[in-house]
């Protein structure tokens, strides 16, 4: 059995997952589709529709209530973080980089 170094299945999962945000198959993220393919969460939390996660939305029933516009304005925030070479893309080592 061939045993394939852990680096190149690293590299395979980082890849798949920049798939998973490129939705016009460039090979990089934008800052609309980071927040396009993170805003999703929010949605599907969203029970009501109302663009407003209340406190019985939130995970564990607890915290403020936070808007979608406030919610893409911290995903904003986040992908500027991410973007270390500051080209205004994420490439896949930085769209799976530990935040900072």
């Amino acid at each position: 059995m061939l045993l394939v170094p852990s680096v190149l299945l690293a590299q395979n999962s980082r890849s798949e997952y920049l798939r998973q945000f490129d939705s016009n198959g460039d090979g990089r993220v934008s800052e609309a589709e980071y927040v396009a393919y993170m805003s999703r969460g929010f949605r599907s939390m969203d029970r009501n529709g109302d663009g407003i996660l209340q406190t019985d939305e939130l995970p564990g029933g607890r915290g403020q209530p936070i808007t979608l516009t406030g919610f893409q304005d911290n995903l904003r925030r986040q992908f500027h973080k991410l973007d270390r070479n500051h080209d205004g893309y994420l490439d896949a080592r930085e769209l799976t980089a530990p935040p900072r």
